[in-house]
């Protein structure tokens, strides 16, 4: 389901207000335009490819090798978008920090002032919620989660674009999710995960993961004390002979016994209903994960474009500082084209859909 990588340095700085404006009027006309010719759902096939998204964000001018271009054009869109969505047929909720936490009140909200009676959100909320958990909690690479978009169409499609930050690397991750995809949150549910250092994960949605799923769902259902005994035994005899990062942090028996209790009065059924108890982070799963694999020999997987920058330059100054006169006559041109789609002449976006024919 991964369809490939970029590098996504972490940069300081903002985004200046006169390239934000501009953005945020490009960037909603190239979606309209998209509609138009393949539908709503297009938006999130296309938003869900790493490779897209990137050339995406090169094109309104952004760096095209920084962090920030993930945060700043999910957030343009939205803005852009923003008393559209009935004409687009879409949705965009979340965003960077606080906005993300408010990614569930966003989708109810929609849904009602939308009058969208045929939607469901409650599964929508779930589906935003198990995308974090997942990219947070089970799958741990290092990269701790601060930026989360949900984009949705009327008829409860779904994409995902999500960032997490490795402050020691200073490295970004981003990951893509595509709900037409994903038959289970818990195996193999990314349409991609994008950055250009691996290193060293405990991925607990791998195929290859399945015993170890299994046998953590297990462990979560039985007395908590047993667990814990276990749980130490493992720090005490085995932890100064495995070669492994992630377990030498594990705190002790007291923060464990705590969560366990949780999960334990929850009897989840599957590994899925393990990461959803409130209060299960990455450190329970991965004290569970420790003991499914020397305990029960279930071992967890540890595996793991810039040619559009040209079109108007770049805020970091390369290929070359955005051309704003460029910049202003692109908006021009793909906003005169929508208005006069709206009343039936389609001469000029029938040129630019030639004119892609025979770009290389």
């Amino acid at each position: 389901m991964r369809t490939g990588t970029a590098s996504l340095p972490l940069h300081g700085g903002h985004c200046p207000p006169w390239l934000f404006e501009r953005m945020k009027r490009l960037g909603p006309a190239i979606l309209e335009i998209i509609v138009r010719e393949y539908g709503p759902h297009e938006v999130l096939r296309r938003l869900s490819d790493p490779y897209w998204f990137q050339a995406f964000g090169c094109v309104l001018g952004f760096d095209w090798h920084s962090s920030g271009l993930t945060t700043t054009l999910c957030g343009a869109l939205k803005e852009g978008l923003r008393g559209r969505e009935k004409d687009l047929g879409f949705v965009i909720a979340g965003g960077k920090g606080r906005a993300s936490r408010r990614t569930p009140e966003e989708i109810a909200t929609a849904a009602d002032r939308l009058a969208l009676t045929s939607l469901q959100p409650g599964k929508l909320i779930y589906a935003s919620r198990m995308a974090a958990k997942v990219d947070n909690t089970a799958l741990q690479d290092g990269y701790q989660l601060y930026h989360h978009v949900f984009i949705f169409t009327f008829d409860g499609r779904w994409a995902v674009v999500q960032q997490g930050m490795n402050e020691t690397t200073r490295l970004a991750r981003r990951y893509h999710w595509l709900g037409e995809g994903v038959k289970d949150f818990v195996c193999e549910p990314h349409a991609a995960v994008c950055c250009d250092v691996k290193g060293e994960v405990l991925n607990m949605v791998a195929s290859e993961g399945q015993a170890s799923r299994r046998m953590v769902t297990e462990l979560a259902r039985e007395q908590p004390q047993k667990v814990v005994a276990e749980f130490n035994h493992i720090l005490e005899k085995e932890l100064p002979n495995l070669p492994l990062p992630w377990r030498h942090d594990v705190p002790r028996a007291s923060y464990l016994n705590k969560a366990l209790l949780k999960v334990y009065a929850a009897q989840p059924r599957d590994f899925a209903a393990v990461l959803g108890v409130e209060g299960v982070g990455p450190k329970t799963i991965r004290a569970l994960a420790m003991v499914a694999e020397v305990a029960y020999g279930a071992p967890a997987s540890f595996r793991d474009p810039v040619r559009y920058s040209f079109s108007h330059g770049g805020k970091d100054g390369h290929p070359y500082p955005v051309d704003r006169r460029v910049y202003d006559h692109s908006i021009t041109v793909l906003e005169q084209a929508l208005t006069a789609a709206k009343i039936g002449r389609t001469d000029k976006l029938q040129a630019l859909k030639r004119l892609a024919k025979i770009s290389p």
